[in-house]
C-alpha cells in the first residue's frame, strides 16, 4: 500500500478508474496493477492564489485490498448490569453504545423529547416565538448539535479515535463524506434520522430511554453515586451515573451546587454572531475563483489575541443561517446552522472573546460566570424588544460606534432590532472585538464591511463551569461512580469531542464494574 497526494481543480472531476491511472502513472506503475485506490482524506488548498482539491489516497497494488477498520458488536443487555445516563446528547448517546459494546445496560434518562417530537417545538420557536424550557435547540435528544448544524471538525485527536466516531455516524446513515473530508458536516436536515437511528440500536439491544424526565437530584449512598431521582417523582437506580447535560443545563449546576458536590469555575467566550453574504466570503477565500458543483461555501477559522485575550471565530456555518437557542423564555441566546447543502445565501459565524474569572463583575462564587452568562442573555433579550428579536448593528457601524439606521438582509426569521452592542456587551469584550474586526480584515480583505451584520448574544461557546473528576478514572473528585462527561461538565466542546469523551467515560464505568 502506498499513500498518494493529488490536487486538481475543483472542476476537474473523475470516476474511481480515472483515480487508478492517475493514480498508477504518479507511482510509476502498470494500471492492471493498481488492486484498489481508497480516498482517505479530501480538502481545500485556496493558498498562493489558487484552489485546489487536495486528495489523499490509499493505493494497492498486486490484488491487495483495503481491510474494514471498523466493526461493532453490540450485545444483548437486557439483564445486564444498569447505568444511568443523564443526557441524551452525543456524549450520553456514544455512552450508552460503548456500554452496550461492553456488555453494560444504559439508561438514558433526558428532560426533552425525542427528535420527532422535538422538531415541532424548535418551528414554534420561529412561528410564535415560543420557548419550551425542556424542549429546544438545545435540549432533547441528539443534544444542542442536532437541529444547529452537525459540524464534525475537532481539533481533539489525542482524546480519542475520531474516525471510529464518524464510522458509527456513517453506520446510522450518515453520507461517506464524513470519513474523508477535512471538515466533515452532516446538517441538520440529515441528523435527526441518524440519531434515531442510534436509538433504535440502544433500544433494541435491551437499553432505555427516559425522555421528559428532569433530574432533580443524585442518589448518593455512602459516598456512591447510586442514580437520581427526577422531578416527576420517579427514582433511577444503577451501578453508575454519567453526566453527560451539555453547557446549558444551568438547573443541574445549581443542583449540583446547592448539594454542595464540587464545582470549578473555568473561562468561557462570549460575544456575537456575525453574518456575510456567503457570496463575499467566497470571492474572499477562493480569490474571485468562481464556485462550481464541487466547490462547497467557503468557509473561515480566526484567531487573535488582544490585550491578553484571545479573540476567535467559533461554529462557522457557510450557506447556513442564525437562529434562536435560549433555553428561557426570558434570555436570547444565538447559534448558527447549515442544512447538508449549505446552500443560502449567507455565511455566519460566532466571533468571541474569553472570559475568565477576574473579568466577572458584580457576581461572586463558583456559579459567577454563570450568572454572568445570564445577566447578558436577559439584557439581549429585553433590548430586542422582549419578543426574541436579535438586537443588531452593522459591522462598520459598530466599529465606529454608530447606530445602525437600516439593517440589511439577513437569515434571522424572529426579527431584528437596530441596537448598539455597547449597550448589551460588557466594555472588555466591545473593545476587543473591534480591535479584532480590523485585525481579521488584515488576514481576510474584505472581511470588514457593512455588508455584515451583528447579532448579539453568541453565549454557549461552553460552559462557564467545570465539574472535576480524577484524571484516571474518570470520577467525580468526590463522589464514587458519578462521572462528569462532556461539554457540560467542561471536558469536550462540540459533537465529535464530546462522543469521545461519552465512549471514554463508558471505558471507565465497564473498568470498575465489571471487576
Amino acid at each position: 500500500m502506498k499513500i498518494v497526494e493529488i490536487d486538481i481543480p475543483p472542476y476537474n472531476t473523475s470516476e474511481e478508474k480515472d483515480w487508478k491511472a492517475i493514480i498508477a502513472n504518479k507511482i510509476n506503475a502498470p494500471i492492471d496493477s493498481v488492486s484498489a485506490v481508497k480516498l482517505i482524506k479530501r480538502s481545500i488548498d485556496a493558498r498562493r492564489g489558487r484552489v485546489m482539491m487536495h486528495h489523499i489516497f490509499e493505493a494497492y497494488t498486486e490484488g491487495e485490498t483495503p481491510s474494514q477498520p471498523y466493526s461493532f458488536n453490540y450485545k444483548d443487555i437486557h439483564d445486564k448490569a444498569r447505568v444511568i445516563i443523564v443526557g441524551a446528547g452525543p456524549a450520553g448517546l456514544f455512552a450508552a453504545l460503548r456500554l452496550i459494546e461492553l456488555g453494560i445496560k444504559p439508561i438514558i434518562i433526558d428532560r426533552g423529547k425525542a427528535v420527532e417530537e422535538r422538531k415541532t417545538d424548535i418551528a414554534a420557536i420561529n412561528k410564535s416565538r415560543i420557548i419550551d424550557p425542556d424542549s429546544n435547540y438545545c435540549f432533547g435528544e441528539g443534544g444542542a448539535g442536532t437541529y444547529s448544524d452537525g459540524k464534525l471538525y475537532t481539533r481533539s485527536t489525542k482524546r480519542g479515535d475520531v474516525n471510529r466516531i464518524l464510522h458509527i455516524f456513517n453506520t446510522n446513515g450518515a453520507n461517506q463524506d464524513i470519513l474523508v473530508d477535512a471538515h466533515p458536516h452532516i446538517g441538520t436536515d440529515k441528523l435527526p434520522a441518524i440519531i434515531a437511528s442510534m436509538r433504535d440500536v440502544i433500544l433494541n439491544c435491551g437499553g432505555e430511554i427516559h425522555f421528559g424526565e428532569r433530574v432533580n437530584s443524585i442518589i448518593i449512598k455512602d459516598g456512591t453515586a447510586a442514580g437520581i431521582k427526577t422531578l416527576s417523582g420517579n427514582s433511577f437506580e444503577g451501578e453508575a451515573v454519567i453526566l453527560a447535560t451539555g453547557h446549558s443545563a444551568t438547573d443541574i449546576y445549581e443542583m449540583l451546587n446547592t448539594a454542595n458536590i464540587k464545582l470549578e469555575t473555568k473561562s468561557y467566550a462570549i460575544g456575537v454572531r456575525i453574518e456575510h453574504p456567503q457570496q463575499l466570503i467566497d470571492n474572499i477565500q477562493y480569490h474571485g475563483v468562481e464556485r462550481v458543483e464541487f466547490l462547497p461555501a467557503a468557509t473561515y477559522s480566526l484567531v487573535s489575541q488582544v490585550d491578553g485575550k484571545g479573540v476567535f471565530s467559533f461554529c462557522m456555518c457557510p450557506g447556513g443561517s442564525i437562529v434562536t437557542a435560549s433555553t428561557s423564555p426570558d434570555e436570547l441566546v444565538l447559534n448558527g446552522m447549515s442544512n447538508s447543502r449549505r446552500n443560502l445565501p449567507f455565511a455566519n459565524s460566532g466571533i468571541v472573546v474569553t472570559i475568565d474569572e477576574k473579568d466577572i463583575k458584580g457576581f461572586t462564587g463558583t456559579l459567577a460566570g454563570l450568572h454572568f452568562r445570564e445577566k447578558i442573555e436577559k439584557d439581549a433579550f429585553i433590548a430586542g424588544g422582549s419578543n426574541l428579536a436579535a438586537p443588531a448593528q452593522r459591522m462598520m457601524d459598530f466599529v465606529e460606534g454608530k447606530l445602525s439606521t437600516q439593517l440589511p438582509s439577513n437569515s434571522y426569521f424572529p426579527d431584528v432590532k437596530s441596537v448598539p452592542m455597547s449597550d448589551i456587551l460588557p466594555p472588555f469584550v466591545t473593545a476587543r472585538l473591534k480591535e479584532a474586526f480590523k485585525v481579521f480584515n488584515n488576514k481576510m480583505k474584505g472581511f470588514l464591511t457593512n455588508e455584515a451584520i451583528l447579532l448579539g448574544v453568541e453565549s454557549r461557546t461552553s460552559s462557564p463551569v467545570r465539574i472535576p473528576r480524577h484524571a484516571e478514572t474518570l470520577e467525580h473528585i468526590q463522589i464514587a461512580n458519578l462521572y462528569p462527561c462532556g461539554e457540560g461538565a467542561g471536558y469536550s466542546g462540540g459533537i465529535v469531542s464530546s462522543a469521545i469523551d461519552g465512549e471514554r467515560c463508558a471505558e471507565a464505568v465497564a473498568k470498575k464494574i465489571l471487576i
